[in-house]
């Protein structure tokens, strides 16, 4: 019976910490409601620091349309510029003197005809060279034929026309390996219809020498030449030139 008593009156568990738990829990809540305290204040004190002067202004009251009144303009007036007016002396004003009639100057003027003014402007030379008279208008035309470039569009009413297409030289060394090609040639005719010069337009791609042959071929034909207001210019042309073994007579 004295053993069952002794154990009850012994404590059990972390009995030193039952001591301590209530100071620790005070100093505890002590520090957080410290740290809040700080925080809050901080942010406030940040909020009157850094806010600005607040105007209040007396609101408008709007009742009709008419009480907003015209919208500002949003042109630019540009900056006015004075300028000085220019000073200009008084006309002077004089009474006017009767001078004798041999004084006096010449009122009569003539007037020049529409037929005067034109021969004026533009002197009969025919009138001149009919009466045996010499005229100061030379009139230089030179002999030698225009040639445009290849590039230089010439306007014809007629287009020329091939009268004598030459024999075409197929190359030796690409009928031998079986090859064709097409070439496509420009050449310049002349008034006389005869090719002044003559170049490749498009290649046939190959160095089997066929630009060379549709060359030399252009050289050698003959034309109508172009007609522009009834006379004959000259003019580039473009043509096709097909080098095929079956009209080679392989």
């Amino acid at each position: 019976m004295s053993k069952t008593s002794s154990h009850a009156l012994v404590p059990y568990g972390a009995f030193e910490l039952k001591l301590s738990y209530q100071r620790n829990m005070l100093a505890g809540t002590l520090f957080a409601a410290l740290l809040v305290v700080v925080v809050v204040g901080g942010v406030y004190l940040y909020r009157v620091l850094t806010e600005e002067d607040t105007v209040y202004m007396q609101p408008t009251v709007i009742k009709t349309i008419a009480d907003l009144g015209p919208p500002p303009t949003v042109a630019k007036k540009p900056p006015r510029i004075e300028i000085a007016q220019p000073k200009m002396a008084a006309p002077k004003v004089g009474i006017p003197k009767p001078v004798a009639d041999d004084e006096a100057p010449d009122q009569n003027v003539v007037i020049a005809s529409r037929e005067e003014l034109a021969q004026i402007v533009a002197p009969d030379v025919s009138a001149n060279v009919d009466q045996g008279k010499s005229s100061d208008i030379v009139v230089d035309i030179p002999d030698e034929e225009y040639l445009p470039t290849p590039e230089e569009f010439v306007p014809v009413e007629i287009q020329p026309e091939m009268i004598f297409q030459a024999p075409l030289d197929y190359p030796r060394l690409a009928k031998q390996a079986g090859m064709e090609g097409v070439v496509w040639v420009k050449a310049l005719v002349g008034k006389d219809g005869e090719v002044k010069k003559a170049m490749v337009g498009k290649s046939s791609g190959s160095q089997a020498g066929f630009d060379e042959a549709a060359v030399a071929q252009a050289y050698n034909c003959k034309y109508k030449p172009a007609i522009q207001n009834g006379r004959p210019v000259a003019i580039w042309v473009t043509y096709k030139v097909e080098f095929n073994l079956r009209d080679a007579g392989k």
